[in-house]
């Protein structure tokens, strides 16, 4: 039997996990990731990274949670959690609309294919998951983790690297973002776990196969 102090306790944790891990996050996430990883790919001149990652930083971080304020002062949501499934349709068709203009740009850089596949990747995984819920509250966590865990896999294979620990690293991770969002009854586990598989596929099969 679990105390009330404990239980309070959990449940802070959980929401420190879920901010730290929000999914507006996790392309940032993913590219030190990537950066980081013992790779061909961290090679890549720093002001590349440098470049990359203030363009993804903008974009898809900085516009999105200055949003958020305007979002609530207008009522179109009630509250940053964005508990109910109708008040996340607007900001995510924003995220999307910002993920295909951050594709535009990078695109048109002289980077690596794997940086470029992996925000395509991040881009239509937002556009379906906005899709989505239109008509079901699907765990946007779940499918940031999902993703973030298909493109270490990914990056694995593609670069032939033995990437272990950073395996190991991003599924427990994942095991505690899944988890303290169901400690925080934001999800039913069917929201989860199709999220995280949606991520995962969507990640792992785009990257692997470009």
């Amino acid at each position: 039997m679990i105390s009330a102090g404990t239980d309070n306790l959990l449940n802070k944790f959980a929401k420190l996990v879920s901010i730290i891990f929000h999914p507006l996050w996790m392309p940032l996430y993913g590219l030190i990731l990537i950066f980081t990883a013992p790779t061909l790919l961290g090679f890549v001149p720093f002001t590349v990274k440098k470049f990359l990652f203030i363009i993804v930083g903008i974009n898809n971080v900085l516009i999105p949670l200055s949003l958020l304020p305007y979002l609530k002062y207008r009522k179109i949501i009630s509250s940053y959690n964005m508990n109910e499934r109708k008040e996340r349709l607007i900001p995510l068709s924003v995220v999307s609309v910002l993920y295909i203009f951050t594709s535009y740009i990078i695109s048109g850089l002289q980077v690596p294919i794997f940086f470029k596949s992996f925000i395509f990747a991040t881009t239509c995984l937002a556009i379906i998951v906005t899709a989505v819920t239109f008509w079901w509250k699907i765990s946007v966590h779940s499918v940031a983790t999902g993703a973030i865990t298909g493109l270490v896999i990914a990056l694995s294979f593609k670069m032939y690297a033995p990437l272990v620990w950073q395996i190991v690293a991003v599924v427990i991770t994942g095991g505690i973002i899944l988890s303290s969002r169901l400690k925080l009854n934001s999800h039913n586990p069917a929201q989860i776990w199709l999220g995280f598989l949606t991520g995962f596929v969507g990640s792992g099969a785009f990257l692997y196969a470009f």
